[in-house]
């Protein structure tokens, strides 16, 4: 059952789709106060568990934490840190009872889970505009369920778009993307896509080609794509400043930015030096600016992946005349007004300033509406523009959409990556306990940025990621400019590498299935262990192994220098290891606690008592796969519902696209 509570007067997110009628009375569970803005009181049980909050810091269970919905463009993801990219207000209470709640709130919103108090959660922000959904279901699963039907179908992206893809701050000539293109191939490394960071732009300005570097894109879009790899660039939130670029002046001209208060547009400086901001709020300017990548995909480019649309501010206007005039006091010894601390917070609060962010309008339903009062939204709605203009583009045709930034509905248009995070063994498991998070809040297609964006990855290191990160739907190899190169053919033994990507193409047909049947069903690809053994308490304290469909247990190797594991089975499986001579390794093992080894060069997973997975042989691209060398592997007699279009089009419904096999 799901209760609609109205508070004030919200702004309408669209982030749920389904038209539910509005409750009286108070929620099922918890107190409301209004009398300070939005407050929802709950007391929790010694046991009660918190799921959700998306892609959030810390733990599956979100319990014994604060966490704050404010996108913020912060690439540090220590583990102090309350806000990332992202802000999905969704969580859900597991123990003495089970609800969930969504708070559909685009600005600032603080969730205080057993923070202050550990037996009370509070939820609070600073207006009372709102609506609150209170879900009452037997299990948290069902909870999840529930909410999954209420926002809309999951993104379903090309099946190319499940290759392996590689990335790096960096590449810009189309020498560089030959070189890194050219190393996967003549190492025989499979490889799908490269992507396109800012330099590929001319002086970073969106929907433009380098001149000098990119002539000729159409032609080397094709070159590419001749060897099964898709270039994907990226496209960032600010539109520069420049007299004689077509996109500033149209949108000057129609007036489709961000404007001031005195009606002025706002400016802020991002890559490009000073920049206006779409509109992306008012559906206008949002169609204007969707339709501009058509100048991308009219050249053969099938997906894109859109970045700083927080949206980050390195500075504004503003924000730095105040710095120099602070500076110019301290220049001239006037060191008693203005104290060098001081200088220093100025300086580290120039960038993403609450201030900035409350000094700039939308439009929408021919209202003016400030920007923090929406800020989680801009992210969301900057990929809702490409999301609709590829229906008007090419309506039967599916393209590849990632975003950094998103609101929960931002999950109809496209998936998203955690952001810049570091080489650094704890991100592999803050990347595997996002995960299923993300799923909650109905964001599928998911993916850390493999071997870690900022600092120097190892050989080691990468290695262990990319085990992990054959099971997530997106697989993506991606470094920081001034980074160690991180390549796979650039370590020793490429083959080790050449083998950990293959699995992920070997058991491509059982990913991709599974994904395509929690995207048309509204369930989840990934769950923590107590969803599918909701009596078995052990399951409900494991956080570092992950359910994936209906049929198989991961349980990556996340530390340095270890040679396995320990892990936990609720029930009955068999150990898999996909071995580097290309054979398989299966032991039955029974339910309870076991240490398995595995090596760097090694991918490991466990199938469920009764069930079987299907697998094909290594190819080097998607398109490449040969479905007629598929195998089942797992127990004897088990049965698999193989799920298998042609990757390209919306025929999701055909029933010939599923098949029943029997592992005879």
């Amino acid at each position: 059952m799901i209760q609609k509570f109205k508070y004030g007067h919200p702004f309408e997110t669209e982030a749920v789709t389904a038209d539910l009628p509005l409750s009286e009375g108070t929620p099922s569970v918890g107190e409301i106060s209004l009398t300070e803005g939005f407050r929802f009181r709950c007391r929790l049980e010694k046991n009660d568990i918190a799921y959700g909050l998306g892609e959030a810091n810390r733990g599956i269970n979100k319990r014994g934490y604060c966490y704050i919905s404010d996108a913020a463009d912060d690439p540090e993801h220590t583990e102090d840190k309350r806000s990332l990219y992202a802000a999905h207000n969704f969580l859900v209470i597991a123990g003495s009872k089970n609800f969930g709640l969504f708070v559909d709130y685009p600005a600032k919103l603080t969730f205080d889970i057993g923070y202050t108090r550990s037996d009370m959660l509070t939820v609070s922000c600073g207006e009372a505009d709102l609506y609150l959904y209170v879900i009452d279901g037997e299990s948290p699963y069902d909870i999840v369920r529930q909410f999954r039907k209420i926002i809309g179908r999951s993104y379903i992206p090309p099946k190319f778009a499940f290759g392996f893809g590689q990335s790096r701050w960096g590449y810009k000539t189309k020498d560089d993307f030959r070189k890194a293109a050219d190393g996967y191939r003549e190492n025989h490394i499979p490889l799908d896509m490269v992507y396109m960071d800012i330099d590929y732009m001319q002086d970073y300005k969106d929907f433009t080609l380098n001149e000098e570097n990119f002539p000729d894109f159409p032609d080397f879009v094709k070159e590419m794509k001749a060897k099964d790899i898709r270039l994907v660039p990226i496209i960032d939130a600010g539109v520069k400043i420049e007299k004689g670029y077509p996109v500033y002046e149209e949108g000057v001209a129609n007036g489709y930015f961000c404007k001031r208060e005195d009606g002025s547009d706002f400016v802020a400086a991002v890559w490009p030096g000073y920049t206006h901001f779409p509109d992306v709020i008012n559906p206008e300017a949002r169609r204007w600016f969707g339709d501009y990548y058509r100048t991308l995909t009219e050249q053969g480019i099938e997906g894109f992946w859109n970045d700083m649309n927080e949206p980050s501010i390195f500075y504004t206007p503003e924000g730095l005349e105040k710095l120099t005039e602070l500076m110019r006091k301290f220049v001239d010894g006037k060191t008693d007004e203005v104290p060098p601390f001081y200088i220093k917070y100025v300086i580290m609060n120039l960038a993403n300033n609450p201030k900035d962010y409350a000094s700039f309008y939308h439009q929408a339903g021919g209202q003016k509406i400030r920007h923090d009062k929406i800020h989680n939204l801009f992210g969301y709605n900057m990929t809702r523009a490409a999301g609709e203009a590829f229906e008007r583009i090419a309506p039967e045709k599916r393209f590849l959409m990632f975003s950094r930034s998103s609101y929960i509905g931002m999950h109809r248009y496209g998936g998203i990556w955690t952001g810049d995070n570091k080489s650094w063994w704890s991100h592999i498991l803050l990347n595997l306990k996002m995960m299923p998070s993300l799923n909650m809040c109905g964001f599928l297609y998911t993916g850390a940025d493999l071997g870690g964006f900022g600092a120097d990855t190892t050989r080691d290191l990468l290695l262990r990621w990319l085990a992990l990160g054959v099971f997530t739907p997106l697989m993506r190899n991606h470094a920081a400019l001034g980074t160690r190169e991180q390549e796979c053919y650039q370590f020793e033994g490429p083959k080790d590498f050449r083998h950990i990507i293959e699995v992920r193409y070997r058991l491509l047909p059982y990913l991709y299935s599974e994904y395509m049947k929690a995207a048309l069903s509204d369930d989840l690809y990934f769950k923590p262990l107590a969803f599918e053994y909701p009596g078995d308490d052990m399951a409900a304290q494991v956080e570092d192994q992950l359910m994936l469909g209906s049929e198989i247990m991961i349980a990556p190797v996340y530390t340095q220098n270890a040679r396995g594991r320990y892990v936990y089975l609720p029930e009955e499986m068999m150990f898999v290891k996909f071995m580097p001579d290309g054979t398989v390794y299966r032991k039955e093992l029974p339910a309870g606690h076991h240490y398995v080894e595995i090596e760097l060069n090694e991918v490991p997973l466990f199938i469920r008592s009764g069930k079987c997975i299907p697998v094909v042989d290594a190819a080097e691209s998607v398109e490449r796969i040969d479905m007629g060398t598929l195998q089942l592997l797992g127990y004897k007699d088990a049965e698999y519902l193989l799920y298998e279009d042609d990757g390209v089009h919306k025929d999701y419904e055909n029933p010939a696209n599923r098949k029943l096999l029997t592992n005879s």
